[in-house]
């Protein structure tokens, strides 16, 4: 089936993308990335009402990233309006195919990210991440595993033990295929000696749906970014049993972090907003200048913390730069591995 020979394949590649995803560290980006470029500078002018397309369904991480920027724009008067709009589907580029088309759009932004980026490579689609205008890159996001609150699994180990013993009577919940969530998967299950087309993955278009099945006990653990499942953790209706983060994250308790198993196993899912392809270069230059100002601002910074996103903010020009750079490294990954379309 394509979606487990996507996983497998992906997989081997996984912690060479990963790690380098961001292309900075999660204490944030340089002075020179910081400064967004030139536009950084321009005279900021308030946006009118704003679209954010959310290319997964409500609850997912795409979905949150979208909300929080659509309330700091708004709390922070950047923008007149915000409003989210969820698009789901393949790796969001359901999405990209609905955005692409509207060339020179005023007033609409979609978010993107890794797993847009690895959907497009992957599945040959007629419409790149070249057919929208690149304005800033947000965040990073570590990746966890958990379980139902009852479950017998105490640690990542138990899970991927049982998983090798008897891989169809696991299953784990996690985003839509060829996701962060699945490519992670299988990064796990190479780590264990299990191989990643017999891991029993089921994709759901949302968080939300992955833990109502969690909280259900219709799958046996999941996998998302951290903000998906942090509350439920806290409240003790989730189990933490794993976090791709080299050390331990404030608030939130898990059984094993990326050093106690495999520091190779570090992880960051990013995410970004984009325009439609040949915008105005005046519109350009205030959606980075918006961009920028959202960063500094108090809002957008309680949304960080909350969400315990790491703040890789990179924005106009130098985003675009490291976007084409990004775009071009995967590729070839996935090329060697024969994946590439």
């Amino acid at each position: 089936m394509k979606t487990h020979t996507l996983v497998a394949t992906l997989a081997a590649a996984a912690s060479a993308l990963a790690l380098t995803a961001c292309g900075s560290d999660s204490s944030g980006s340089t002075d020179s990335e910081a400064s967004g470029g030139s536009a950084a500078t321009a005279e900021f002018t308030q946006l009118n009402r704003l679209e954010i397309i959310a290319p997964a369904a409500p609850g997912s991480g795409w979905d949150q990233t979208s909300r929080a920027v659509a309330d700091a724009l708004k709390t922070a008067d950047i923008a007149k309006s915000a409003e989210v709009k969820n698009v789901p589907g393949a790796s969001g580029t359901v999405a990209l195919a609905q955005v692409a088309p509207q060339k020179g759009k005023k007033d609409l932004l979609v978010a993107s990210g890794l797993a847009m980026m690895s959907g497009v490579i992957s599945n040959g689609t007629d419409v790149t991440l070249d057919d929208l205008t690149p304005v800033a890159r947000l965040m990073g996001e570590y990746e966890v595993i958990v379980t139902p609150k009852d479950s017998a699994f105490k640690s990542l180990d138990d899970l991927f033990a049982a998983i090798k013993a008897n891989p169809k009577s696991v299953a784990i919940a996690g985003g839509s295929a060829g996701s962060a969530d699945h490519i992670f998967i299988g990064l796990l299950a190479q780590h264990y000696g299990v191989k990643p087309t017999d891991v029993n993955y089921v994709p759901y278009s949302g968080g939300g749906e992955a833990t109502t099945a969690l909280l259900g006990n219709k799958v046996q653990a999941g996998v998302s970014g951290l903000n998906e499942f942090s509350e439920q953790i806290k409240n003790g209706k989730l189990n933490g049993l794993f976090i791709s983060s080299p050390k331990d994250v404030d608030g939130v308790t898990f059984a094993q972090n990326a050093t106690a198993v495999d520091p190779k196993l570090e992880f960051q899912n990013w995410r970004s907003m984009m325009a439609p392809k040949d915008i105005d270069a005046g519109l350009r230059t205030q959606y980075v200048a918006a961009m920028n100002k959202m960063h500094e601002s108090q809002p957008w910074q309680d949304a960080v913390k909350k969400n315990a996103w790491n703040d890789n903010f990179l924005a106009g020009d130098e985003f675009g730069t490291w976007l084409a750079e990004e775009n071009t490294r995967v590729k070839s990954v996935l090329t060697d591995l024969g994946l590439a379309k």
